[in-house]
C-alpha cells in the first residue's frame, strides 16, 4: 500500500480531476452530435478513459525522471518520491514504458487512426519537459497536451474530428496555460537562477498575470464556440457564466496574495472542471426534453 501510495504521489493523481470531465464531455458529445448508441460504443469509451490513465501516468513520471536534477534543488519539490528515494529510477522507467506500451495497446484496440496518433501523443507528453529548458511556450504545450484529449474524445467514437473538439481542445489548452502561469510564480526565482524558461521568469509577476488573464478569456471564448457548436441551450451559457466568474476569483486570490497560489490551482480548477460537466449533462437533458 506505501509503494502504491508513492506512486499515486509521483503522478499526482488528484490531479487527473483537471482533464477526465473534458475528454467525457467530448465523447458524450460526440454519441449526440452522430447519434451514436451508447451501447455500440462502450468498448472504445472504456478504452479511452484506460487511455488517458496511462498516457498521464506516462507524462507525469517522465516529467519527474526527466526533472529529478531539477526538482531536487527545489525547497518544493525536493521532497517528491521520485527525488528523495522512495521510487528508484530503474523502477521509474519500468512504470514509464509500461504505461506507454498499454497506451499503444489499448489505442490499436480502439481504431487505427487512434494507434497511428498514439505514437504521436507519447512524443507530446514528453516534450513538456524539455520544452522548458528553452522556451517558455513550455506552458501553451502543457495546455495542448491536456487540450488533445478532447480531440481524441471524438476521434476515438467517430474517427473524425469537427469544430466541437477543436474548440474544446484550444479552451483547455488556454485554461490550463492559464492556470500553469500562475502556478509558475511560486518558482519564479528559481527559475531565473536555473535559467529555465517560464513565463514569469522571462517577463515578471505583473505582466504574468496579465498574460494569465488573457489565456483564460480565450479559454472562455472557445467554450462559447463549442457550447455554440453544439447547440447547448441556455443552461450551457448560464454555466459557462458561472465558471467565468470563477476564473476571474482565482486571478483575484492569486493578485491578493501569491501564498493562496496552490489553493487557487487546484481548488479553484479542479471545481472549474467538475462544474463544466455538470453543467454540459444538465443542458443534454434539458435540451432533449
Amino acid at each position: 500500500m506505501q509503494k502504491f501510495k508513492n506512486i499515486l504521489d509521483l503522478i499526482v493523481f488528484k490531479h487527473s480531476i483537471f482533464a477526465l470531465p473534458f475528454l467525457l464531455v467530448s465523447m458524450l458529445s460526440a454519441i449526440r452530435l452522430y447519434d451514436l448508441s451508447f451501447f455500440n460504443v462502450i468498448i472504445p469509451f472504456i478504452l479511452a478513459i484506460f487511455c488517458a490513465v496511462f498516457a498521464r501516468s506516462y507524462a507525469m513520471a517522465l516529467n519527474r525522471f526527466l526533472d529529478a536534477n531539477i526538482d531536487i534543488l527545489n525547497e518544493r519539490t525536493k521532497n517528491r518520491p521520485s527525488v528523495d528515494g522512495r521510487i528508484g529510477r530503474f523502477n521509474l522507467c519500468i512504470f514509464i514504458f509500461v504505461n506507454a506500451f498499454l497506451f499503444i495497446v489499448f489505442s490499436y484496440f480502439i481504431n487505427i487512426t487512434c494507434f497511428y496518433l498514439s505514437f504521436f501523443v507519447l512524443i507530446l507528453l514528453a516534450s513538456y519537459s524539455l520544452f522548458k529548458r528553452f522556451s517558455y511556450l513550455a506552458h501553451i504545450i502543457l495546455g495542448l497536451c491536456l487540450g488533445f484529449s478532447c480531440i481524441a474524445g471524438e476521434l476515438v467514437l467517430t474517427s473524425s474530428i469537427s469544430v466541437y473538439s477543436l474548440a474544446l481542445c484550444f479552451a483547455v489548452c488556454f485554461w490550463t496555460a492559464g492556470f500553469d502561469c500562475l502556478y509558475a510564480l511560486q518558482d519564479m526565482e528559481f527559475d531565473k537562477e536555473h535559467k529555465l524558461f517560464s513565463i514569469p521568469a522571462c517577463f515578471g509577476a505583473k505582466a504574468t498575470l496579465f498574460i494569465a488573464a488573457i489565456f483564460h478569456l480565450l479559454a472562455v471564448l472557445f467554450w462559447l464556440l463549442f457550447f455554440v457548436s453544439i447547440h447547448s441551450g441556455k443552461v450551457a451559457y448560464v454555466g459557462l457564466m458561472i465558471i467565468a466568474l470563477l476564473l476571474t476569483l482565482e486571478h483575484l486570490i492569486v493578485r491578493k496574495d501569491t501564498k493562496h497560489i496552490q489553493r487557487a490551482f487546484f481548488d479553484i480548477n479542479a471545481l472549474v472542471s467538475i462544474l463544466f460537466l455538470i453543467i454540459f449533462l444538465l443542458d443534454w437533458k434539458l435540451f432533449n426534453v
